[in-house]
């Protein structure tokens, strides 16, 4: 008989032994206060893949004693569907487990939804998609969503040395020995997929010939092999992977194009081109902004085009967007102002909307004084009036701090700089 992955074999049995996801199943949070309680609910696990969706549905089923099936919304049709329910009269309820539940079909949905308003099945859906654009409206109003997060380089090793020790599952009964480097690879390459980690990790005990005393020795160019990914440990030094990452933002910031091109090469080297997609994109705003708004946008446009073209044809639209990004004049405005109200907001300084400003688009809100005295700018000139908007504990902040480093801000500071004069007179 044909054995299964090991990442099916090391599914976990119980909600304890859930790696990751401490937001979800952690002490006192939302999913294990369900299980503590014994009443799990129909529920919609998102997330990228490899984060543990399915692993999770199933040790939720198994820790609250329910009878747990499994079944693909894509490959299983109406009939396996009315097979479980039939079961779940029998037994009382049951867990059923729905991966793609996104791609759901109108006649499987209708069939469903009784059986989970009468809760003689709770569902438990796994997607990667959002399900706020994904799911049939009827069936989301239905479940909780949880969000599962990517895992952490350390929920990755926790899992590998997991599987490593398992002698049921996993590898706890043959000699293997796993280098601290090839360790670390296979945690950074996966890049928060658990399930790549387990199948490199898997391939890589099989595909190793055994050496003195049966041992099977994993070092880091078997964990490269495996997980088809360079290590990012280019240097004698060996840089670790978010120091690259970091020296990357840091010299495009610093506006030091030749830097920047060197640490992409590394990247690129490195095969991480989700790692380049998003800390281009996080530059283009946080870094440039307003000094260069088109920065953003044509970042964007980049990537998109580096990820149909591939490497090592991506490495071309990366090389222009990196050239403007670090030659582009350089603002955080935007985002710090954000980050300044925000800062406000949490530490209470919110205040009453002014009556003004309140939405009057209702019966009776005249005789609530919502919406009275509001001026319309655009019936002034230069569709600009000076009225309150801010509430009147905070009436007189001001957050945003234009600079003088490009000309579309430069811009934008004169409109600002006149519009406070202006609230002067």
């Amino acid at each position: 008989m044909k054995q299964k992955p090991l990442a099916f074999r090391m599914r976990p049995e119980q909600v304890e032994d859930i790696i990751g996801q401490e937001h979800l199943v952690g002490t006192g949070k939302i999913i294990n206060r369900m299980v503590n309680a014994n009443r799990l609910a129909s529920m919609i696990l998102f997330g990228p893949p490899g984060t543990g969706k399915t692993s999770m549905a199933y040790a939720l089923g198994k820790s609250v004693g329910l009878p747990v099936k499994m079944l693909n919304a894509v490959t299983d049709k109406k009939k396996d569907m009315e097979i479980v329910v039939e079961e779940a009269k029998m037994m009382g309820q049951v867990v059923l487990i729905l991966d793609e539940v996104h791609r759901l079909d109108k006649a499987k949905q209708d069939f469903l939804l009784p059986h989970l308003e009468s809760n003689l099945v709770t569902l438990i859906g796994c997607t990667t998609s959002n399900p706020y654009h994904s799911i049939n409206p009827a069936i989301r109003s239905r479940c909780h969503l949880f969000e599962l997060q990517a895992l952490t380089d350390e929920n990755i090793k926790t899992a590998i040395t997991r599987a490593l020790n398992n002698e049921e599952h996993g590898f706890g009964t043959s000699n293997v020995v796993l280098t601290e480097d090839a360790l670390s690879h296979f945690a950074t390459a996966a890049n928060g997929d658990l399930r790549s980690a387990l199948n490199g990790l898997e391939l890589a005990v099989s595909s190793t010939p055994e050496i003195e005393n049966r041992q099977v020795l994993i070092d880091l160019n078997t964990a490269e092999e495996c997980m088809q990914k360079k290590s990012f440990s280019h240097d004698k030094n060996g840089d670790a992977h978010y120091d690259v990452l970091s020296a990357f933002q840091k010299s495009i910031r610093g506006s030091d194009v030749d830097a920047a091109l060197h640490y992409l090469g590394r990247l690129i080297e490195a095969g991480d081109l989700d790692s380049i997609a998003r800390r281009m994109i996080v530059i283009a705003y946080e870094d440039i902004g307003l000094a260069n708004p088109q920065a953003g946008p044509r970042a964007v446009s980049a990537v998109q085009a580096a990820e149909r073209l591939g490497f090592p044809e991506a490495r071309i639209p990366l090389s222009v967007a990196i050239v403007e990004l670090a030659l582009s004049p350089k603002s955080n405005t935007a985002y710090k102002a954000l980050d300044g109200a925000l800062s406000d907001i949490r530490s209470g300084k919110s205040g009453e909307i002014p009556a003004h400003l309140k939405d009057s688009h209702y019966q009776g809100a005249t005789k609530l004084g919502r919406g009275v005295d509001y001026k319309y700018p655009h019936n002034y000139d230069g569709a600009w009036v000076n009225q309150q908007y801010l509430p009147d504990s905070i009436k007189n902040r001001n957050y945003y701090q234009p600079k003088n480093s490009a000309k579309f801000e430069q811009a934008l500071k004169q409109v600002y700089d006149k519009i406070q004069r202006d609230k002067k007179k």
